[in-house]
């Protein structure tokens, strides 16, 4: 493995760690919800640096875009497009 994979591999947790604090710790809803789906973008972007191409397009169809588009819509239809 050379020094940009190993590299890559940092930069790919850093990011899953990051954007997982970060969806815990927004107050925002919908920044949360943003937070998690590029949570989601991260994981999927480690599954195919592991060789595992349709675990990555599972995680990413559902994990970075239609479980954020359900909490976006559930969030509309409870709060009526309010972001408080």
């Amino acid at each position: 493995m050379n020094n940009a994979m190993v590299l890559l591999d940092l930069l790919i947790i850093a990011g899953l760690v990051v954007s997982a604090v970060l969806a815990v710790r927004f107050e925002k809803l919908l920044s949360a919800v943003i937070a998690l789906g590029a949570t989601g973008l991260f994981a999927a972007a480690a599954f195919l640096l592991m060789h595992a191409p349709d675990v990555a397009i599972s995680e990413a169809a559902v994990g970075a875009a239609l479980t954020p588009l359900i909490f976006i819509v559930a969030l509309i239809r409870i709060r009526g497009g309010n972001d408080r």
